[in-house]
């Protein structure tokens, strides 16, 4: 499938802040500038600049001047991330936990990246927080080995501006083509209550997403663990008349 003009712009802007060439705070191209360089309407240029700051990677100047690359990057919840849904849908400020490293993972994440026994899988934390600094639900991602060879700076500390699903898709190609959610209850881990600053016991609420390509090898499986009374989930969907 093509991609659209705008989305080829969106993308190119995405892999200089991801590489560093625009940091948190620069000024990105300006309309007139996209304009120039890539031969397109304004129309265009606005489009793709919408994109990007749907994606929460970008913020309109105070002035009102132009875009600069956000300070703090989102998280978007795990799981209900259905094609053309943006980052700023339920996406909240959040802080990476420890070092991505290489491990064995739970039963039940090694079943969802179809890992043999004793395989290890690249793992990365990360805390999601409300307005207030306070933690509202600890999350582990977790890439298959096939992945993480691809995409290096998966095994780096710092956050991905683009967005883990942005970044994989890039460097290896296969764009997300299906996603399966599991949510369930639980009692929390000792790490997972002092990762959330609760004690024990604490009930948590449990989304377990699953992404997988269009050949249906997965690319990762991402748990969110989130305090039980923290926990919502809202849907709208069309109904059916009458049969």
């Amino acid at each position: 499938m093509a991609i659209l003009k705008y989305e080829q712009i969106a993308d190119w802007i995405r892999v200089r802040i991801t590489e560093g060439e625009l940091r948190p705070g620069a000024l990105v191209p300006s309309q007139r500038e996209l304009c120039e360089r890539w031969g397109v309407s304004r129309a265009t240029a606005i489009k793709a600049m919408d994109v990007l700051r749907l994606d929460g990677l970008i913020d309109r100047e105070r002035q009102g001047q132009g875009f600069r690359v956000v300070d703090t990057p989102l998280a978007r919840p795990a799981g209900h991330r259905a094609a053309g849904s943006s980052r700023l849908a339920g996406g909240h400020p959040f802080r990476r936990v420890g070092r991505p490293g290489e491990e064995e993972p739970p039963p039940h994440v090694a079943r969802e990246l179809r890992l043999e026994p004793g395989e290890r899988a690249l793992r990365r934390d990360r805390l999601v927080v409300l307005e207030d600094d306070t933690p509202l639900t600890y999350v582990s991602a977790w890439f298959p080995p096939d992945v993480a060879a691809a995409c290096p700076r998966l095994a780096q500390s710092g956050p991905l501006a683009e967005g883990t699903t942005h970044y994989v898709t890039r460097q290896t190609g296969r764009p997300p083509a299906r996603g399966v959610d599991l949510a369930s209850v639980r009692l929390a881990t000792a790490a997972e209550a002092e990762h959330l600053e609760r004690s024990l016991p604490l009930a948590v609420a449990v989304d377990l997403h699953t992404a997988y390509d269009g050949a249906g090898q997965p690319l990762v499986c991402e748990e969110r663990v989130t305090p039980g009374e923290l926990w919502e989930r809202s849907d709208e969907y069309p109904m059916g008349g009458d049969r």
